[in-house]
């Protein structure tokens, strides 16, 4: 089975919480804080590996969450970080960030990678809090948490040579033959549902790495039949094999045929319409007017097209001239990354702590976000040197001037989640 798209969930590890914890031992009895550091979670890391040729195992397997950071302790011992989780892609997986739909990276060699949830830091322990006119903290840092997102996988394929046409024009039989591919070959329309590569190994020239992908039709740039997943998998080509069915055996107009792919291949990327193209006008062993084949030669060179070759992947003819041919433009041609445009490319947002403040009742003004979750879970209110850290977060973070904007007065109340004092100017 070939899998060539697939939506997995990724989760980072939380970063481990500070300890609270104070040296107590025989002779010290007031020895001070010596509460450690939590460790970092871990990450979650995409790499490319060239064993991979499809993306199969993530059908069963949806979900990529790491270890969390283990928690600081006394005698100011820091907690262990989360190991890092690495997952393996095939090489050629394009990831996308499924809620923006935009393009996080492109691993397209070996051992390339990419970090794609950050692992949480870990919390201070309140050893760290210890200063001089705060010699005994009683509150520490809490683990940051990690990050979770639903990414999608696209797999498309590193191939040097493209193989297009419409269905049943003989790509199968071509690429069987030229290299030791093995795909499967009927006579109807779609035979190839999936993409077969093929390594191209003709004695005299550079062996390179050629791609069937399944048929193109009318429509195929907006979706129809297989059109999105066949012009994916030849973005990466560098040159293009147009075989084109020149016997003319089930009705169809060869330069007619040839226009089509071109209008759709120009539809989906011009880019994509303006690589350098082979023609090879296949089943000339069906053909038995010469003149139908030197009409279609005449016809391309006009167009532009002077790279026209007469064969039958049937019985051979012409296909090592061919084959010459590909590998000559190849060595013109250097290997070029998949390029992203800005638009679709993905930036993270930095990671911050937000607030915001409403009056929810004559009096009561409220402070809610992510802000004020962290900064309760790094205080005890109820010691008076860890509330008077509190007070001064908030004076630092701008929360008491942005109250008095708010139009707070001497005695209002001020609730943060379900802790509440009262404001004095």
């Amino acid at each position: 089975m070939f899998i060539d798209t697939a939506k997995v969930y990724v989760r980072s590890g939380d970063g481990g919480n500070g300890a609270i914890s104070f040296r107590r031992e025989k002779y010290i009895p007031l020895g001070g804080p010596d509460g450690g550091d939590g460790g970092n979670g871990g990450s979650v890391i995409l790499e490319a590996d060239s064993n991979m040729t499809t993306l199969l195992d993530f059908a069963y397997n949806k979900k990529f969450i790491a270890d969390n950071g283990g928690k600081g302790e006394g005698s100011k011992c820091y907690g262990k970080s989360g190991e890092d989780l690495i997952i393996k892609i095939p090489m050629g997986t394009v990831i996308r960030d499924v809620e923006t739909d935009k393009i996080m990276c492109d691993l397209s060699h070996v051992g390339d990678k990419y970090t794609v949830c950050r692992g949480g830091k870990g919390g201070k322990g309140n050893v760290k809090f210890c200063t001089p006119t705060r010699q005994a903290p009683d509150f520490a840092e809490p683990g940051m948490p990690g990050e979770e997102r639903w990414i999608k996988l696209e797999l498309k394929l590193l191939a040097d040579v493209g193989l297009l046409g419409f269905p049943n024009v003989g790509k199968s039989t071509l690429l069987s033959v030229v290299s030791k591919a093995r795909p499967k070959i009927a006579n109807y329309h779609f035979t190839t549902l999936k993409p077969n590569l093929g390594v191209v190994s003709v004695k005299g020239i550079q062996p390179f790495v050629i791609a069937d992908i399944p048929g193109i039709i009318e429509g195929a740039a907006e979706g129809v039949g297989l059109g999105l997943d066949f012009l994916r998998h030849i973005e990466r080509t560098r040159i293009l094999i147009h075989v084109i069915d020149i016997s003319g055996v089930e009705g169809r107009d060869p330069i007619e045929d040839f226009n089509k792919i071109n209008e759709e291949l120009k539809k989906y990327s011009v880019k994509l319409w303006d690589r350098p193209q082979i023609i090879a006008a296949n089943k000339a062993d069906m053909l038995f007017d010469e003149e139908v084949f030197e009409n279609f030669k005449k016809k391309l060179e006009e167009m532009g097209y002077n790279r026209v070759f007469k064969i039958s992947a049937a019985t051979n003819q012409g296909l090592e001239e061919l084959m010459k041919e590909a590998a000559q433009l190849l060595s013109t041609i250097p290997v070029q990354e998949l390029e992203i445009k800005d638009e679709d490319r993905y930036i993270p947002e930095e990671k911050r702590f937000t607030y915001e403040i409403n009056e929810v009742e004559e009096g009561i003004f409220e402070v809610s976000g992510s802000f004020v979750d962290r900064l309760l879970n790094s205080v005890n209110v109820n010691d008076p040197d860890s509330l008077r850290y509190f007070h001064k977060v908030l004076r630092n973070k701008g929360v008491m001037d942005e109250l008095k904007e708010k139009g707070i007065q001497d005695g209002d109340t001020v609730r943060l989640n379900d802790f509440e004092f009262e404001f004095l100017l």
